[in-house]
């Protein structure tokens, strides 16, 4: 289960690339302008490095086939008899290129030299450079720009009394820019930048007072897992999931400047983290850690509370829909929870649509002055204000009702596929698309019901992905662990527990009850994390039966899904993926 990787000691391999086993080349062009487009290399110089010594250098004069400008030969020294016996730059290139192979590219204002590396090659018809590059003019920038007046070479070389000297000469420069390099690798190591990764990063950093806390990230393993924000009191301020849980964590401190997190880092006094197996556990622990702390910072997961449910009033003479807060053990039935109310309205008006259910709020016609309701009038519905309607005709449309939102919802949902049929046939296509959303909007809840009710009733369910597997309970994470794992992994933080043998569950196609707020998160989390993955799932074992003789339910909007992810079965078994509904061997179904 998911372990305190912060008392753990880490490896190089979870901060990445160890700066002493990188190899870099300091690359410096002389050129004839400023302009790659129109101008020319015409000296070469470059220093490989490697764990702070130096393992060659590589120097050469370049021909560059046209007149240096008087300005240049001023600024530079190279005059054009300097270049007149030098080699082309299709000559130099190979040995260049040889040099530089398998190297961090590494020049103070890197992007200039690669600009005119790249259009010598663009000219030779050779691929542009793939090495990744680090540029010491923006290094430093983020490192001693307070300490210098500028960051120009000559300036950083004679402040920070580097050991050589730039002359505007090629060799020179990259031997001063290599001795640069070493000083901000070790300014850089003061913030905990220890890899190539976090290096190359380093430049993006926001320059704000909060990039002092970059060292709360140390600790931080290159794992996916789940992250905590902390204030001084220690409260949870933010719970986050990510596959990199170093670079996630680090990227808050980058050039995002949004207010809230900018508030999140002045706030923060540690940051915890718990490494997690796979996808699935990352997911749920998050959830359960944003609904044990509610952190201010989070939003998903924290509006639990305010999720609407769809009740039919089966307690009441005349049963109606309406949309409520809190599921009641009264005797109705509910959908539900839905995203929003909203949401809930879309639900309530394709049933309306579809069934003679009444609209309105009054019960019975108190006399005979007392007006109709519209719907009535319309004849749409058998709302009893028009005193037309017996209470046991009503009552045969409530059963109705009930059957078809319970195991028969393709015969609700027909109405409504015939009704857009006939409105695009009569060209009323905006009609048409709003009773499609709606039916739409009908058919996810119950689709979503049905594969709640699915997991809930197949008990333990043990699935693997990779090298790992998880355990469902009535469709809740119980355990996950590595295929190595004992059978029972501890878990120190007690936020999974393993579930309890129990009966094997009878097959049925009756209803559960609806999940409650929280429960209904997770089941969500779980249902789309096997959606998402069930191309890579295999079926260990089963309690129960994973698998419903329930009618398909039909899609009201095009599907752009792989086959890999389609939910939905045509072969008249509505369940999870298909390949999830085939019968498990022998081995995968337990007493």
């Amino acid at each position: 289960m998911p372990e305190q990787t912060f008392a753990l000691q880490q490896s190089f391999e979870d901060l990445g690339t160890p700066l002493y086993e990188v190899t870099f080349v300091v690359i410096d062009l002389e050129t004839t302008g400023a302009s790659a487009a129109d101008c020319a290399i015409t000296e070469i110089g470059a220093v490989k490095l490697r764990g702070g010594e130096c393992l060659g250098t590589y120097q050469t004069l370049v021909d560059p086939g046209s007149a240096i400008p008087p300005e240049i030969t001023v600024l530079t020294g190279i005059t054009q008899a300097m270049v007149m016996r030098a080699p082309r730059i299709e000559s130099v290139m190979p040995s260049l290129l040889e040099f530089i192979d398998g190297a961090v590219i590494v020049g103070h204002n890197v992007r200039f030299d690669l600009s005119f590396l790249n259009a010598a090659l663009q000219q030779l018809g050779r691929p542009r450079l793939a090495a990744r590059w680090i540029d010491t003019l923006a290094l430093a920038r983020r490192l001693v720009r307070d300490e210098v007046p500028n960051c120009r070479l000559g300036t950083l070389a004679d402040r920070l009394r580097l050991s050589h000297r730039p002359s505007h000469r090629a060799l020179d420069d990259a031997l001063a820019t290599g001795d640069l390099l070493h000083f901000l690798l070790e300014r850089a190591a003061t913030l905990g930048v220890l890899g190539l990764e976090d290096l190359i990063a380093l430049p993006t950093l926001a320059d704000s007072p909060h990039a002092k806390k970059l060292n709360l990230t140390d600790g931080l393993p290159r794992r996916g897992g789940v992250y905590l924000f902390r204030d001084a009191r220690d409260e949870v301020l933010y719970v986050g999931k990510a596959t990199n849980l170093r670079s996630r964590v680090r990227s808050y401190f980058s050039t995002d400047e949004r207010r809230k997190v900018s508030q999140l880092l002045r706030e923060t006094h540690r940051i915890d983290h718990h490494v997690c197996r796979n996808g699935l556990e990352s997911a749920v622990l998050e959830l359960r850690l944003i609904q044990q702390h509610l952190p201010r910072f989070n939003r998903q997961g924290t509006r639990a509370g305010k999720y609407p449910y769809i009740k039919l009033t089966l307690n009441e003479r005349f049963p109606r829909l309406s949309i409520v807060r809190t599921v009641r053990n009264d005797g109705a039935l509910y959908l539900g929870p839905v995203a929003s109310t909203r949401a809930a309205k879309r639900v309530v008006e394709a049933i309306h649509r579809a069934t003679p259910i009444r609209r309105c709020g009054l019960a019975s016609r108190a006399s005979t002055t007392a007006s109709v309701c519209a719907s009535a009038q319309l004849g749409v519905s058998c709302c009893p204000c028009s005193g037309a309607t017996p209470q046991t005709e009503y009552a045969a449309v409530t059963e109705e009702l009930v059957t078809n939102l319970t195991s028969r919802p393709d015969l609700l949902l027909a109405p409504l596929a015939a009704r857009i049929e006939k409105l695009a046939e009569q060209q009323r296509y905006e009609e048409a698309a709003d009773v499609r959303d709606r039916a739409e909007a009908l058919a996810g809840l119950l689709r979503r019901h049905r594969r709640f009710d699915l997991l809930r009733r197949a008990g333990r369910v043990r699935l693997g992905i990779g090298n790992t597997w998880v355990e469902l309970h009535e469709g809740k994470l119980s355990r996950s662990g590595h295929a190595t794992d004992a059978d029972e992994p501890s878990d120190p933080f007690q936020l999974f527990t393993p579930s309890a043998p129990s009966a094997a569950p009878t097959p049925t196609t009756e209803p559960l009850p609806v999940p409650q707020r929280h429960e209904a998160d997770e089941l969500l989390t779980v249902v789309g994390w096997i959606e998402r993955n069930v191309h890579k799932l295999t079926i260990e074992e089963v309690e129960g039966v994973l698998a419903s003789p329930l009618p398909a339910l039909p899609a009201f909007k095009p599907k752009t899904r792989s086959p890999a992810r389609r939910t939905t079965k045509r072969t008249g078994v509505e369940s999870l993926p298909d390949s999830l509904t085939r019968a498990p061997a022998p081995r995968s179904r337990v007493a």
